[in-house]
């Protein structure tokens, strides 16, 4: 069986990936990227006549409509646009802070409003948003990317819960490191500005930009997930990718068990009565 997708950040990594693996096996494809030329150049002698490739700015709605209607009737949606941003919080600044969200928030935020009256009415449709382990955790440094994915969770797990009396799925993933460009700098943001007393947030800067070629994740491997994902049907909500994420969330599971425990005696004495 054949499905219509329509993808969010397409041209690097795990979004090319994935529009690869669909049209190899036939289904048509919707991508929206900042470049079309570097996916078509990507994609290589992928054959790309069931492929619509368009350059879409998801801060802008209309853009996105449009985008979303040329699409056609839609079986999947896949919200995958982003990128990385390393620096202390005091560090960032309000451009910097409003364009993460641009993409990680009010960019999916455009396409969940496409798409999902045509999903509605018929009844149907599956919504892959693309998460990360740090949107379960957080690490220094991280504390923006943190905001956008932590945002980007509860927007869908509400989202899950509305839409489901209409036969809508939706599917959080939750990816770790994987082997793209996501830590290089063409796809990792750096602070205008920094200040002097954060040296550890700079020595993880150094770090990680120091790890391209060495993450556990396979791209090709964690688009082969999403597309099970979209085809079994019985996905949880929250589909972890990897086995370093999967160890990071029980890690985080029982620091916030351990933390909510140390909180109850406090926490019971502020009911009324």
């Amino acid at each position: 069986m054949t499905n219509t997708w329509f993808i969010t950040g397409t041209s690097r990594g795990l979004g090319l990936e994935l529009v690869r693996q669909l049209l190899e096996r036939g289904d048509t494809v919707t991508a929206t990227t900042r470049s079309p030329e570097r996916l078509l150049t990507g994609l290589g002698d992928t054959d790309t006549s069931r492929l619509q490739a368009l350059a879409v700015d998801l801060a802008d709605e209309g853009q996105v409509k449009r985008a979303v209607e040329a699409a056609g009737d839609l079986d999947v949606v896949v919200n995958n646009a982003g990128y990385g941003f390393l620096a202390a919080v005091e560090e960032v600044s309000d451009a910097e802070a409003r364009q993460m969200f641009d993409v990680q928030v009010f960019g999916v935020w455009n396409v969940l409003r496409a798409a999902l009256p045509s999903f509605r009415a018929r009844r149907t449709g599956h919504i892959v948003n693309v998460s990360s382990i740090l949107g379960l955790t957080a690490f220094p440094g991280w504390g923006l990317y943190c905001a956008g994915k932590y945002a980007l969770e509860g927007l869908t797990e509400s989202l899950a819960a509305e839409v489901a009396d209409f036969g809508i799925r939706v599917t959080l993933v939750e990816p770790g490191y994987m082997r793209t460009d996501f830590l290089r700098t063409q796809s990792l943001g750096l602070p205008g500005s920094t200040v002097d007393a954060y040296p550890a947030v700079r020595d993880m800067t150094a770090a990680h930009l120091a790890m391209p070629g060495t993450q556990l994740g396979d791209p090709a491997k964690a688009a082969a997930a999403i597309i099970t994902v979209a085809d079994g049907g019985k996905a949880p909500l929250h589909q972890l990718l990897g086995s370093d994420s999967y160890g990071l969330a029980q890690a985080r599971i029982a620091a916030l068990t351990d933390d909510v425990e140390a909180g109850r005696a406090l926490a019971v004495t502020t009911d009324v009565g």
